[in-house]
């Protein structure tokens, strides 16, 4: 796979392949169970095989990759259990999140814009942008709380989960989504706390009802 040009700067560093690993990973380019070549990856980005043993190790302890000794490299299966973990976090995070903003009534120009990029991807079936924008959306209520380190957290438990998100994202309808973040919004214009908290439970419960889909439908691609 010739592509010299994958890094976005010079590659030099073992964090540079793990990020554009991990962004293949997570976008589901790379699958579960797909095999990694140390030596064909290193060789088709300009480096030593030593930054690029470095990136699966790296990989391997956040749950993205799995060391077979004599076997090789191999991307994990989704946890089923990270994914309930994260979007449990999630729900109780953000659920105050949103009051705090609904009591503060912030410009939410942010968050509206993004529901603009949500309806052009959803059109252009951009799932990728589409996702990227999901999160702006979130982290912009996050920074209209005050609490950009909250969403920084968030972001650091949610790999699993962002892995679910690009599977259900090509299968469910997109429109609901932004019809469920429209309601966050509305709410959140409002002031209104408890509408606010509500909207934002019944959001991010929804995943409760795609993870065991998925899982039926690619039962080769998660774990407990």
């Amino acid at each position: 796979m010739p592509e010299h040009t994958i890094l976005a700067r010079p590659a030099s560093t073992a964090q540079q392949v793990h990020d554009w690993l991990y962004q293949r990973i997570i976008r589901g380019d790379l699958p579960p169970g797909a095999r990694l070549s140390e030596t064909e990856i290193a060789d088709s980005i300009g480096l030593s095989r030593q930054p690029v043993r470095e990136a699966f190790i790296r990989l391997a302890g956040e749950g993205l990759a799995e060391i077979k000794p004599q076997r090789g490299t191999y991307i994990g299966k989704i946890s089923v259990r990270a994914v309930l973990s994260a979007r449990l976090i999630r729900e109780a995070v953000e659920s105050d999140l949103a009051r705090m903003v609904a009591g503060a009534r912030p410009d939410l120009g942010a968050m509206q814009s993004e529901l603009v990029i949500q309806d052009q991807a959803d059109k252009a079936g951009d799932v990728a942008e589409f996702i990227a924008s999901d999160d702006r959306f979130h982290q912009a209520m996050a920074l209209a709380a005050g609490q950009p380190a909250v969403w920084q957290d968030l972001e650091r438990l949610k790999s699993q989960m962002n892995r679910l998100r690009h599977m259900s994202m090509r299968v469910f309808d997109r429109s609901r989504t932004i019809a469920q973040h429209r309601a966050v919004l509305d709410a959140l214009t409002a002031g209104d706390a408890d509408a606010a908290e509500t909207a934002i439970r019944t959001h991010l419960r929804q995943m409760l009802t795609e993870l065991p889909e998925m899982a039926a439908a690619h039962p080769d691609y998660f774990t407990d």
